[in-house]
């Protein structure tokens, strides 16, 4: 059996969009690991730059993937919802509790793509399109993350 291609390894996020079901589910929950372990060697500034070049990575991996497979978004391209899970995620320390939130609130935004993750997801094509309607959704779900993480901070 020949090895899938490093394209397809990284665009599915080393094989976590081909699970069954929901692919960008799977994908933002095999992000969670990646983002605790790569916080805690360097913090917050360590996970930007992580998501920054996994943008980069993703732009052309998904957009290989995507001609190989002939659509415009293939579901088992998941390492766009790598790069949202990981800048929601930047607002908080690695926490439990909070990256619970994080997720579920990436996975609200992605699924409902405010403006401008909808115009994106729409006019935007190839792997920068696949890419770039989750990072323009991450804001909305690292906003609610931060609100969250100041609310129990406060909490008597």
């Amino acid at each position: 059996m020949p090895l899938p291609a490093p394209s397809a390894i990284l665009a599915t996020w080393f094989g976590a969009g081909l699970l069954p079901g929901a692919p960008g589910t799977w994908g933002s929950a095999a992000a969670l690991p990646f983002a605790w372990g790569l916080h805690g060697l360097g913090g917050a500034p360590l996970l930007a730059a992580a998501t920054g070049l996994v943008f980069l990575i993703g732009i052309r991996a998904g957009g290989v993937y995507a001609r190989r497979d002939g659509g415009d978004d293939p579901g088992p391209v998941v390492i766009d919802e790598v790069a949202g899970q990981w800048a929601t995620l930047l607002p908080v320390a690695p926490d439990p509790l909070l990256y619970a939130a994080g997720f579920a609130f990436f996975r609200i935004a992605d699924i409902l793509k405010p403006w401008p993750a909808s115009w994106a997801d729409r006019r935007v094509k190839g792997g920068l399109g696949i890419m770039l309607d989750d990072l323009l959704a991450a804001p909305y779900a690292a906003a609610a993350l931060a609100v969250l993480a100041h609310v129990l901070e406060t909490a008597p």
